[in-house]
Formats: C-alpha cells, structure tokens, sequence
C-alpha cells in the first residue's frame, strides 16, 4: 500500500508500532507519535482515547491478522503434520510480521500483552497434547510443555535478532521428533 493511500488513522497505528517495538512502550510519548505520523496528538486521543487503549488496538489487530494469515498451519490434518507447523509457526510470524512481534517481545512483561498471547496459544496447547498421544509418547503432558516452551523462546529470540539461524534450529527440532 502506498504511503499517501493510508488513512491518518493507520498512518497513527503503523507508527506508534514502529516506537513502540523500537523505543518501548513507556519511552515513547503520543506527541512523538504524533509527529512522527504527521497527526495532531489530538487525532490519536480522537481515534483511541489513550496510549493504552492504542496498544491495545494494536495488539488485538496484530493477533487477528496472525489468526487470519495462519488458520491452515493451525488446523489438524494429523499429529506430525501439526507439530510440523508449530515448529515452524515461530519463524513464520515474525517474518510475516517482524514489528509486531519485536512488540510482543518486547512487552512480554506487560499484562495485557501477556493476556493476549496466552489468549492466543491456548488453544495449541491440547491440540499438541492430542498429536503427543496419538505419536504415543511416554510423557505426551511434558512434551507438549517442553515443546511449546520452546516454541515461545523461539520467536521472542527471532524477533529481538537473537538469533539469525530459526529455520535451522526448527530443523533440528522436526528431527528429534522425527516429524
């Protein structure tokens, strides 16, 4: 989308976003939004009443795009195909999108961030249960927690710049289960 086709409105989100995930949260001011985005800090009270309820917005919008763009890697066709798209579902997001998941990785400690993502990997957390069982693993409780503890690890690494090889680490993880 062309820079002049963008309302004022997402002109305020794709910024705040940008600070957000670069500055932080708390060292980013509206009135630095604001001018960064070419607004009046009175067009974001406007549209969003308050920085908080900004984040907010953002956030949500970010998880209902994620839900959107990955609804075929989340849906079970069969155990290993599903564990297959967990392992790689990390890398995918944030290069799908980079910003957003710098944020969330860099509000991991702010309760409605951790809110929201716990929100939106709770239901993972008995399909992987169900694939463990079905691959009859010994302990398929433990697995489904060590693996979606890794899981998380992985893209909070990738979307800081952590750690550049995430397609190579998935790898290796796919053979150790053998998916």
């Amino acid at each position: 989308m062309k820079e002049s086709t963008i309302s004022r409105k997402e002109r305020i989100l794709q910024t705040a976003m940008q600070l957000f995930a670069n500055k932080g949260y708390l060292d980013t001011s509206t009135k630095e939004i604001a001018a960064n985005a070419a607004v009046s800090e009175a067009l974001i009270f406007k549209h969003f009443g308050n920085k908080d309820a900004l984040l907010s917005h953002i956030v949500k919008a970010g998880y209902r795009k994620v839900l959107m763009h990955h609804k075929g890697m989340m849906s079970y066709k069969s155990a290993k195909d599903f564990l297959r798209n967990m392992v790689k579902l990390p890398s995918e997001l944030v290069a799908d999108d980079p910003q957003f998941w710098k944020l969330q990785e860099r509000l991991s400690h702010h309760s409605f961030s951790k809110t929201q993502h716990e929100l939106f990997i709770k239901p993972v957390q008995p399909i992987v249960l169900k694939a463990f069982n079905e691959l009859k693993y010994a302990n398929p409780e433990l697995e489904t927690q060590f693996l979606l503890l890794i899981i998380d690890m992985l893209w909070k690494k990738e979307a800081c710049g952590e750690i550049t090889n995430a397609h190579e680490l998935a790898s290796l993880i796919e053979e150790k289960y053998q998916l």
